[in-house]
């Protein structure tokens, strides 16, 4: 791959280097200033601790005893030290067939959330890639009307989409995409992902250096390439960023899921046995609890696992102009 002229390698950051010439800080160090601020520094503590507080309160109350649970507040635990181990026993341990354990709809939710997340960040940035650099009759139209797409609620789309799955996508006794399996949670959750993901993508994309696009198609290379070898790896932060909050978003998703999966235990997700623990009166709290703190460790290990990369992709998009 031929190289950018020494000339214009000063262009590839402007500000940078406007910055440098006039004895301004650089736009880096001014941000990181005010990220680094007492004022800042002092507002992420109170929202740490104010986020912190009800998952340790639920922490606390998932190894108390049922009557201790539903007598007074988690916080007595500092004069009422009675802990157990039952409540995650029952959540985790077999149910029979009527009544699967947790740890089958945790798969569930594995198998629904990790191709519904892949399928939506590569085609998102695949589209987004070609909003940005391709060359097309109609693209800003049809970019604009994606967008809009965002402002369509969700819940107007579900009964129109799965009637498209139960009744159009059906060839005699063929469905396309069977009911009760994991194809419709991931092809609705990927319909339902893809506007944000290509406007939110398409924005940091545009972003990346005209010269290093130019050069690539003087070398011969096509967009396939482009995307793989260039668009891929410098669109990291942002695609780390963007799998977090989809990732999310379908870990906590039961609307979606109850829709599309037809309520059964074999491709349920975790969300739909939680508030299955509540019982028919909703009273089992020490159950709920327990449950509820399995299901956000892989949340939580997600977003720990990628945190370097989810900061870099939220500020990306400020270090410029």
């Amino acid at each position: 791959m031929s190289t950018v002229p020494l000339e214009n390698k000063k262009n590839l950051l402007p500000d940078v280097a406007d910055d440098a010439t006039q004895g301004r800080p650089t736009m880096q160090r001014r941000v990181k200033q005010r990220l680094t601020s007492r004022t800042a520094t002092a507002a992420a503590v109170i929202i740490a601790v104010i986020w912190t507080i009800p998952t340790f309160g639920l922490l606390i109350s998932s190894f108390r005893p049922e009557d201790n649970i539903k007598g007074n507040g988690w916080w007595n635990v500092i004069t009422d030290r009675q802990f157990t181990l039952e409540n995650y026993a029952d959540v985790l341990s077999p149910g029979g067939s009527q009544s699967p354990n947790l740890l089958s709809y945790f798969v569930n939710s594995l198998a629904i959330v990790i191709p519904g997340t892949i399928f939506t960040l590569v085609l998102g940035a695949m589209a987004a890639y070609m909003f940005a650099w391709g060359r097309f009759k109609g693209k800003d139209s049809l970019f604009i009307f994606v967008f809009a797409l965002q402002i369509v609620p969700l819940q107007m789309a579900l009964i129109p989409l799965l009637q498209l799955f139960t009744q159009v996508l059906k060839f005699g006794d063929f469905q396309l995409l069977p009911s009760g399996t994991y194809a419709q949670l991931w092809v609705a959750h990927t319909i339902f992902g893809l506007p944000l993901a290509i406007f939110l993508l398409h924005n940091f994309i545009a972003e990346i250096p005209g010269e290093v696009i130019e050069a690539a198609r003087v070398d011969g290379a096509g967009h396939s390439t482009i995307f793989w070898r260039i668009i891929v790896p410098l669109a990291t932060p942002a695609l780390a960023s963007f799998g977090i909050f989809q990732f999310l978003w379908l870990w906590n998703d039961l609307l979606v899921a109850l829709v599309f999966s037809g309520g059964g235990a074999d491709v349920a997700p975790i969300t739909q046995r939680l508030a299955e623990l509540q019982g028919s009166r909703g009273g089992e709290w020490q159950r709920l609890t327990a449950g509820a703190f399995v299901s956000i460790i892989v949340p939580l290990a997600v977003f720990f696992g990628l945190q370097r990369y989810f900061v870099r992709g939220l500020l990306a998009g400020g270090l410029k102009g």
